[in-house]
């Protein structure tokens, strides 16, 4: 089996779906044997790099609702973030451009060590949903990309260059033309598709059914 999904760093139920995701390949036991590839997918292309509003605002505005509704319906994603051990601080998260984010993530796969990539996607999330950093910060991208195992040098070379941002409008181009418009999207053997963050017996159920299609094939 193989798995590629579209995914942004900011995108907390990229962050959620993601782990339950994994967690349904590790009960089947198929974690070891299926290559899950991340796929760039940029929510909101448009943003700057720096901003001075804060993500509750940047939430209501975009989402055409109050400050108060903003801050009830991010508290409900902490929630359920919380339910997959995770801490998804979207209220003091930083509205920023993510596509250096996802160029560290497309320089890290080039080493072809799954485990190292996975550490940087990881690391990435953490910095954004729980530690309420810039992950547009070329200096927080390093930190970040060198805890999980990536040369400094080379990452500050990757940041000072456009480099892997073509790999990026890519998968973005990809997803467009398989008619993705939104962020988790889980592709299964180029066939099967599962969109959002859903629940884990569904993400399991889904895996199994696949598994049998599959075989019946």
């Amino acid at each position: 089996m193989e798995i590629k999904y579209w995914s942004d760093i900011a995108c907390p139920f990229c962050y959620i779906g993601s782990t339950r995701m994994k967690r349904a390949l590790k009960e089947l036991g198929l974690a070891a044997t299926t290559p899950l590839e991340f796929k760039a997918f940029q929510l909101d292309p448009t943003l700057p790099t720096t901003t001075k509003a804060d993500m509750v605002t940047n939430f209501s505005t975009g989402h055409g609702m109050s400050r108060d509704q903003a801050r009830a319906q991010m508290n409900q994603i902490a929630a359920m973030g919380a339910e997959d051990g995770l801490k998804v601080d979207l209220i003091n998260a930083v509205p920023t451009n993510t596509l250096d984010a996802h160029r560290v993530i497309k320089f890290a796969a080039t080493k072809h060590d799954a485990d190292l990539t996975e550490r940087v996607i990881n690391a990435l999330y953490q910095v954004y949903f729980s530690q309420g950093e810039s992950i547009a910060d070329h200096a927080v991208l390093t930190a970040a990309a060198v805890k999980s195992g990536l040369d400094a040098t080379e990452v500050q070379a990757v940041l000072a260059s456009n480099q892997f941002e073509q790999a990026v409008r890519t998968d973005e181009a990809e997803a467009q033309q398989l008619g993705i418009h939104g962020a988790p999207f889980f592709v299964i053997n180029n066939h099967y598709g599962i969109s959002g963050a859903q629940p884990y017996d569904t993400m399991v159920d889904a895996l199994k059914q696949i598994q049998a299609k599959e075989v019946e094939a």
